[in-house]
């Protein structure tokens, strides 16, 4: 990872915290991006290297994940590793009653979002002798249904195929693309989803979901982000096109 060129969009939340740790402790050069100035002044302060940049960027708007591009392109000189990382959960409710504008901003972020990245970045790799690797955070969910949360699952459905024809065209130009696919992860996103399938029962939800996995327990952020650690990197130079899930055996 020495030196490598790494952007990470959702960079400031926990998984990407995690991520842009081991990265720069291994040498790499990263610039997060996220929607609230805010949560990345925090993560610059918690992570404090010079190995870092930020970049408040919206990914459900095309101009600006340009703009972010550009960036990292000014600042790095190229892009070797990207993480398509940033999404949203929306909320949870019956598909017959769900909010449309909640909907619209879960395929925004979590399907354009993704694309809009895959296209501006594309031309960047393509520059590179040897390529890069994209890695898009996908979910469990794109692996299997779960009732009163269809737009979320629909969107991490939606980029396991992005991910499969991104693969497809981008392995002329060396660029592999992968996706991740962990199950519940003990973070933020999670105590949303606990408090919303059981209101002021968070805890309980927990247990609940615990016990679909047969390990017992949510995932760790440093146990997802390494293994996004793994498909950037070149250990992972003959694998591309491909779902990995990091869930405690949820979807065997």
């Amino acid at each position: 990872m020495k030196n490598k060129r790494v952007v990470i969009t959702g960079g400031s939340g926990a998984i990407g915290k995690a991520l842009a740790k081991e990265l720069i402790a291994k040498g790499a050069k990263v610039l997060i991006t996220d929607l609230k100035e805010e949560n990345l002044e925090k993560a610059k302060e918690e992570l404090a290297s010079d190995q870092l940049f930020t970049f408040k960027a919206d990914v459900s708007e095309e101009k600006e994940v340009a703009k972010y591009v550009q960036y990292a392109v000014d600042k790095m000189g190229g892009i070797d590793i990207f993480y398509n990382n940033a999404g949203v959960e929306g909320k949870v409710a019956p598909l017959d009653e769900y909010p449309l504008e909640v909907f619209n901003q879960v395929l925004n972020v979590n399907v354009k979002g993704v694309y809009y990245g895959l296209r501006h970045v594309f031309p960047v790799m393509k520059k590179n002798k040897e390529g890069g690797s994209i890695i898009i955070t996908s979910s469990v969910a794109g692996l299997m249904g779960t009732p009163n949360v269809l737009p979320y699952v629909t969107s991490k459905h939606a980029i396991i195929g992005m991910m499969k024809s991104a693969a497809l065209e981008g392995a002329p130009h060396k660029i592999r693309v992968n996706t991740v696919n962990p199950s519940p992860v003990d973070n933020r996103m999670m105590r949303s989803l606990e408090e919303g399938f059981a209101p002021g029962a968070g805890a309980e939800a927990k247990k609940g979901f615990e016990q679909t996995i047969p390990l017992q327990r949510y995932a760790t952020n440093e146990e997802v982000a390494k293994l996004m650690l793994f498909l950037g990197s070149n250990d992972s130079s003959f694998i591309t096109g491909t779902v990995n899930p990091v869930d405690g055996g949820m979807t065997a």
